[in-house]
């Protein structure tokens, strides 16, 4: 009787400790959520309100919507072409940055200094940049003579992918760097110099010492990359505008266009909903790979 009366007071007071963290989870996580996904079951215009119940009306809807998975299409492609390019630019950055000399310190300022600049400045900042009359970045590319003639960065589909990549990767190569410095900082100098004396090069201590002991950061560092990334909204509304013949309208711009330019709110829900699904399934399959990866 004793045992079970000191069990349940021990449940109670773990459960008051986690108490204010399932508040905040249900208050801002879940709450919203489920409004989301109710919201999504009826006819909801923006202007009028709450309409008419459809059910998985507007799920239907979604699936038969062209231009919603072309939107998606877009996004996935523009997802899996970036991440890869910001994890081997904020490897190789931290590699040659992960010391403690002067120049190591303040190349390591440089990089990260664009991380503290908003996405929207930054997106702003690239956008005149690329511009085909007064931008600096053509007229770079012409006086080392890679071009002859300035492009327009944002006439075709793959060549505003390719601006908007090199101005996300300006942007966000810092931050890969500070979490792979931290990584790499804590391996134990012993290991890194067994593998010295075991003959090992220096790309080949890279490879089979240092990715598989910071293969956790990696594993981070990809899904906080990945996810932004599937959300894509500012750079492209600031750059492209869904340009050209919304060929760069990602999937969160045509839900912003559906909610708020033509007032489908329910509509919009329905699409969040989905997309809600597809996230969370990618980023859950990422860590069970990583984890059975682990684990061989």
């Amino acid at each position: 009787m004793a045992a079970r009366s000191y069990v349940s007071r021990s449940w109670l007071t773990g459960l008051l400790y986690v108490a204010p963290a399932l508040i905040f989870i249900g208050v801002i996580v879940l709450y919203p959520f489920a409004q989301l996904v109710y919201m999504s079951m009826f006819r909801w215009n923006l202007l009028e309100g709450q309409g008419a119940f459809r059910g998985f009306g507007n799920y239907v809807r979604a699936w038969e919507d062209e231009q919603f998975w072309t939107s998606l299409w877009f996004t996935l492609k523009y997802t899996l072409v970036i991440t890869p390019i910001l994890l081997v630019l904020g490897y190789l950055a931290a590699l040659l940055t992960m010391g403690r000399s002067r120049i190591q310190n303040f190349t390591r300022g440089v990089i990260f200094l664009p991380v503290v600049i908003g996405l929207g400045s930054s997106s702003i900042l690239w956008f005149w940049l690329f511009d085909q009359q007064v931008g600096l970045f053509n007229k770079l590319l012409m006086d080392v003579g890679l071009i002859d003639n300035a492009p327009v960065w944002f006439a075709d589909q793959n060549m505003a992918m390719l601006g908007v990549i090199i101005s996300v990767t300006w942007k966000i190569v810092g931050l890969g760097m500070i979490l792979f410095v931290a990584a790499l900082q804590s391996i134990p100098n012993d290991i890194t110099e067994a593998g010295m004396i075991d003959g090992a090069g220096y790309w080949r201590r890279v490879w089979s010492i240092m990715v598989p002991l910071t293969l956790p950061t990696i594993t981070l560092f990809i899904i906080v990359s990945a996810v932004p990334s599937l959300l894509a909204f500012d750079q492209f509304y600031i750059m492209t505008q869904g340009g050209p013949r919304n060929q760069t309208i990602t999937s969160v711009y045509w839900i912003y266009t559906n909610s708020f330019r033509s007032f489908r709110l329910g509509y919009g829900a329905a699409l969040s909903v989905i997309l809600v699904a597809m996230i969370f399934a990618m980023a859950s399959l990422q860590i069970l790979i990583t984890r059975w990866k682990g684990r061989r």
